[in-house]
């Protein structure tokens, strides 16, 4: 009973950290990187769709993406929805791909990309401690309710915490590799 409880609560703190790794895909850093546009929803048809369904998206140099659409008719919603986003790149289109361009970034504006970053951090983390609660509720419900004895709610609980804190060890991780990666001149 308590495994399959770990084992739950496992499975939604990984969710955690991968939302958080794909979240972390769009900030910025001085390398291009495909992951800044491809969530990027562009107007096709009257929906918006991602970027990465549109067009195929390489990086030709390290300062620079190009996005080469599946279907030419596409290019100015793509150019649109890149001039709409808060990436603050222009896009260069020449009629038959889009090129983005990606300026050198400043020392603020690093140190701002890594407050964020702390940001999103420290929403990971909470998420990882909400869950906690939730299954530490659970066990506690289940020794209230006879189904396990109080050494297998100890037990329990120690193992949840290991758990917890393998999982805060892996987002200190990444955290720390982003912000290497963005402080990278």
């Amino acid at each position: 009973m308590i495994k399959d409880l770990l084992k739950d609560a496992e499975s939604h703190m990984q969710k955690s950290i991968n939302a958080l790794t794909e979240d972390l895909l769009t900030i910025r850093t001085g390398r291009a990187n495909p992951g800044l546009v491809e969530k990027l929803h562009v107007e096709y048809y009257g929906s918006p769709t991602p970027l990465q369904q549109l067009a195929s998206i390489s990086v030709p140099e390290p300062r620079q993406l190009m996005i080469k659409p599946f279907d030419k008719t596409t290019l100015k919603a793509i150019e649109k929805a890149i001039m709409a986003s808060d990436l603050g790149l222009t896009p260069n289109n020449d009629g038959l791909v889009i090129r983005l361009n990606l300026p050198v970034l400043t020392e603020d504006r690093r140190r701002d990309l890594v407050k964020h970053v702390h940001h999103r951090l420290e929403e990971a983390r909470v998420a990882l401690r909400n869950i906690r609660r939730d299954a530490m509720k659970d066990v506690k419900d289940f020794e209230a309710e006879k189904m396990i004895s109080e050494d297998d709610r100890i037990r329990g609980e120690e193992e949840l915490q290991k758990l917890t804190d393998r999982m805060m060890t892996e987002i200190e991780r990444i955290g720390r590799n982003k912000e290497q990666e963005i402080m990278e001149v």
